[in-house]
């Protein structure tokens, strides 16, 4: 059973509450953080991954992996409720492996944490100009191809192409963002909340819609038979639910909102279920509707949601499906640099990033040079790589950090165990070896693995099949994270917040 405390919090000495000018603001309830969640979770996944993983992989079994995908992160978000309870600061997965393994370790978590915002910002920008064009074109205009296409864009052969060119107008989206981050936590919470009024609204009005024209018939095969290595049956299923795990990047979001949470022992445990909860029955339920009205292997286009109105001719219906993607992706834009700024103001507290990363505004709270950077940083590469590149490393970071959470969770259940966690991971566990290992943050870390796994395989076949560049990407960020880091270590610095 669950152990909940609801009382009040009393925060520990470190917990980011400083005297100094460096002090994030408390100013966060529970419903703000519940849309923080859901104005991150809810976006690229419910409006560009259903289709794509249904067409590629799963077929109309998408919703079955979703709603494995939710399973698996339900396991990670209990782990990170414990944690962010526990220690409600700035910094989330890289502050618990710093705490529970020392800095060699938590650097390599923050190292793939940045990878996983970094690229998310870029995807989701990206996502946001293919949505737009495609609003503009329903409006009789568009915009120039040369500054929404990125330099390395993927041709229809073996190799990608580049030229002069680069998607300006998802570097100008992501300042966009970054902008209206400067001003506050509680300021961003109330754009974020009309952007998922907006998106829910949207997607509201197209589930009623959307299920009065299903055909049944559709869903079958509801798992199509094996076309090869990762392509439908159930490693295809496997496959979707690896790639559909980047739709739940927003919970280590939502962990960062408790260093500006009022009552974090409370709220952001409740944050992270209830934004788990409410996203995956969306993800669900629209994936259930894009199926059972286009047959899927239709549906391998970067705006499913609005070619599913297309196609049962309400196309006035189809123009507003492409403003609420808009709203769903903008707020995934703006809870995504807010958590990464928030993951660099941790870092650079601690040493790993510069000291100007960690400068907060007094009037608003934010750390507006970590703000500006992060969103300059992920328009960079919006503006070079395509989406087709990125999506699939977006994942591995997600699922490594998942995956460092549950170790910590793991870890600091025994070297601390007078952590005041005001809420704990159910179903119990037995010490060895210095771990707790626990039902669920076991089967979480094993879920993560596995998912890395059949990622990581997928992207060898690519890269065999004569589509390296995912592989040579990741490879390439890794070494490049090894030398960082070993430098970092040698250098003497105390690198832990």
């Amino acid at each position: 059973m669950v152990a909940w405390d609801f009382g009040a919090m009393s925060l520990p000495v470190g917990s980011g509450v400083r005297a100094s000018g460096n002090a994030l603001h408390r100013t966060l309830g529970a419903r703000d953080l519940v849309l923080l969640g859901i104005g991150c979770v809810v976006g690229a996944g419910i409006y560009i991954l259903p289709g794509v993983a249904a067409a590629d992989y799963a077929g109309p079994a998408v919703t079955i992996a979703f709603l494995l995908a939710g399973a698996g992160c339900l396991l990670t978000g209990l782990c990170y409720a414990e944690l962010a309870a526990a220690m409600p600061e700035a910094g989330a997965a890289y502050l618990y492996a710093a705490r529970a393994f020392g800095p060699r370790p938590a650097l390599w978590v923050g190292w793939m944490l940045m990878l996983e915002y970094w690229l998310a910002g870029a995807t989701v920008a990206t996502g946001f100009i293919a949505y737009l064009q495609s609003l503009l074109r329903d409006m009789g205009m568009s915009m120039p191809q040369f500054l929404v296409t990125a330099t390395i864009a993927p041709a229809h052969g073996a190799a990608s192409s580049t030229g002069p060119r680069a998607d300006i107008a998802a570097v100008l989206a992501l300042g966009l963002a970054g902008f209206a981050l400067m001003f506050g936590a509680r300021v961003t919470a109330h754009a974020n909340t009309a952007l998922v009024a907006v998106k829910i609204g949207v997607l509201a009005l197209f589930l009623v819609v959307g299920f009065s024209h299903v055909h049944p018939r559709l869903w079958h095969p509801f798992l199509p038979p094996s076309d090869g290595p990762f392509h439908y049956g159930p490693s295809g299923l496997v496959r979707a639910t690896s790639i559909v795990f980047f739709a739940y990047l927003g919970f280590d979001a939502v962990a960062n909102g408790a260093a500006e949470a009022r009552r974090p022992g409370r709220d952001v445990p409740f944050g992270l279920i209830m934004t788990l909860l409410v996203s995956t029955a969306l993800y669900i339920a629209v994936a259930l509707v894009v199926t059972g009205i286009v047959p899927y292997r239709q549906l391998d286009v970067p705006d499913p949601v609005a070619r599913v109105m297309s196609a049962i001719g309400y196309c006035g219906l189809s123009s507003l499906i492409k403003v609420g993607a808009l709203a769903g992706l903008g707020s995934v834009m703006l809870v995504n640099t807010y958590g990464h700024s928030r993951i660099c103001l941790s870092m650079a507290r601690a040493g790993v990033l510069p000291g100007w990363m960690a400068r907060v505004d007094k009037t608003s709270g934010a750390p507006r040079a970590g703000i500006a950077a992060t969103a300059f940083a992920a328009g960079v590469v919006a503006a070079l790589f395509p989406i087709s590149i990125l999506a699939d490393v977006v994942s591995l970071g997600t699922m490594a950090a998942f995956a460092g959470v549950a170790l910590s969770a793991m870890r600091l259940r025994v070297s601390e165990p007078d952590l005041p966690r005001r809420f704990r991971i159910p179903l119990g566990g037995v010490a060895r070896w210095g771990l707790w290992f626990g039902i669920v943050p076991v089967a979480a870390f094993a879920v993560c693995c596995t998912m890395i796994g059949v990622v990581v395989t997928d992207l060898t076949l690519q890269a065999a099949t004569g589509h390296p560049a995912p592989l040579i990407f990741l490879g390439a960020y890794i070494v490049a994270g090894a030398i960082l880091i070993e430098r970092m270590m040698r250098s003497g610095r105390r690198l832990t917040p």
